[in-house]
């Protein structure tokens, strides 16, 4: 949109109500304009009677003609000031009515020319700066012409009166520019207004778009890390009870009891993630505890050891921090009863430094190439935590050669040790 506004536009346009936020001053400040306009139309009122010359029927009938100028104002000019509609054909009519019933007054009695105060301002505000002008310039040579015809006035009368005449046209003339570039302004700072409250709108747009994707993805890694393994779980879990029914009776029964836990886990998961809190193997205890039960669950459902081993000083950390890294362990045990084979050991490594906080997850199973198209979203989502929290995430792997995940974090310094380092335990 375009704030440029010329001099030469009509100035009712510049008044009407469609503007941004219906801004625009004029036509809030319109009723002191019209109060403006009763007390100039007053006072020259009251100076025509009062005048010494010409006679009293003279004055009486100007004064009478003086007079319709408030309703021709208030029927007419007011609603040419504020319409909005682009018509020139209200605001002439006026401005020509208005001039009828000047000019023979004017030509009557000289202190009608009192109420041009009035009427010039309002020629600015209704008509093009050069018709304005053209306006104002007849208002002061036609009635000073007409006079002097009519009167024969003495040559030092004439000089003054033509000396008035020309004041009050430059006096006009600067109070009509000056009146021209604050509309101007106005309409300018409207546009502006408007610009500003559609920029607004679509930043505030724009952000909750970006908020509903974000937490779009949000949602999808936790449904991923949490819900999705868990059923995948279970799956594998069932698929082992249907293959072990027939000839390994108890086993089967194992199966179905770390069934039935598994899916008492995945609940508590589902209602954590319902409620907006911290992950349930993490609800009452510690980082380190909810990795042990992360590799118990693993053991118990593959039947091979997985260990963990922790080095450093263990210290408590953010709650952002300690979910990034148990996602992203159960991400990569997941991967790695998919992908590498149910008998293939793990080894998790968590190490706490001063400024930094190291797991890793390697297996020896059979491995990808991390350059190849794959599917799937837990690797992407892996990382997509740990740069959130300022961290990164890499996988290193070949086709044969296993797989390892490592993910860091940086800490605050840390403070003095709490404790000794935690040895590793095979689940």
């Amino acid at each position: 949109m375009s704030a440029d506004v010329s001099l030469e536009e009509p100035a009712r346009r510049l008044t009407g109500t469609g503007g941004a936020r219906d801004s625009d001053v004029w036509v809030r400040s319109l009723p002191p304009w019209d109060g403006y306009f009763a007390v100039v139309w007053a006072v020259t009122l009251a100076v025509v009677l009062g005048a010494a010359e010409p006679s009293w029927p003279v004055r009486l009938t100007a004064a009478a003609i003086v007079a319709l100028n408030l309703p021709w104002y208030v029927l007419v000019g007011r609603p040419a000031m504020l319409d909005d509609s682009g018509a020139e054909g209200p605001a002439r009519r006026y401005v020509v009515g208005a001039l009828l019933l000047f000019l023979p007054t004017a030509m009557l009695v000289g202190e009608t020319q009192l109420v041009t105060f009035a009427l010039a301002p309002q020629c600015f505000m209704l008509l093009r700066l050069r018709d304005a002008l053209w306006v104002l310039g007849g208002m002061g040579a036609v009635p000073f012409v007409g006079w002097t015809l009519l009167w024969h006035p003495t040559a030092g009368e004439a000089a003054f009166r033509l000396l008035l005449a020309v004041a009050t046209f430059a006096f006009s003339a600067f109070l009509g520019r000056w009146t021209m570039r604050i509309i101007a302004q106005s309409r300018e700072r409207a546009a502006l207004i408007a610009e500003l409250e559609a920029g607004r709108e679509e930043i505030a747009r724009l952000s909750t778009a970006h908020g509903a994707l974000a937490e779009r993805e949000r949602m999808s890694r936790e449904i991923h890390d949490t819900l999705a393994q868990g059923f995948t779980s279970l799956l594998m879990l069932a698929q082992a009870v249907e293959s072990e029914l027939e000839h390994d009776l108890p086993r089967a029964r194992r199966h179905v009891a770390l069934m039935t836990r598994t899916a008492r886990e995945n609940l508590a998961e589902a209602r954590a993630l319902v409620a907006g809190g911290s992950p349930a193997d993490l609800a009452g205890n510690s980082l380190v505890d909810a990795l042990n039960r992360l590799t118990d669950r693993h053991t118990a459902q593959t039947g091979v050891p997985a260990v963990l081993t922790v080095t450093g000083g263990v210290r408590p950390l953010p709650t952002a921090y300690e979910v990034v890294v148990l996602r992203a362990c159960q991400e990569a045990l997941a991967n790695t009863r998919k992908h590498a084979g149910p008998s293939v050991p793990v080894a998790l490594g968590l190490a706490y430094a001063s400024d930094v906080l190291t797991l890793s997850v390697r297996d020896e199973g059979c491995g990808f190439d991390p350059r190849a198209p794959r599917e799937g979203y837990g690797l992407d989502g892996v990382r997509a935590r740990a740069e959130e929290a300022g961290g990164g995430a890499t996988v290193r792997s070949e086709p044969g050669a296993g797989t390892s995940v490592t993910v860091t974090l940086p800490l605050p310094p840390a403070a003095p040790s709490t404790g000794d380092a935690q040895p590793g335990r095979s689940s």
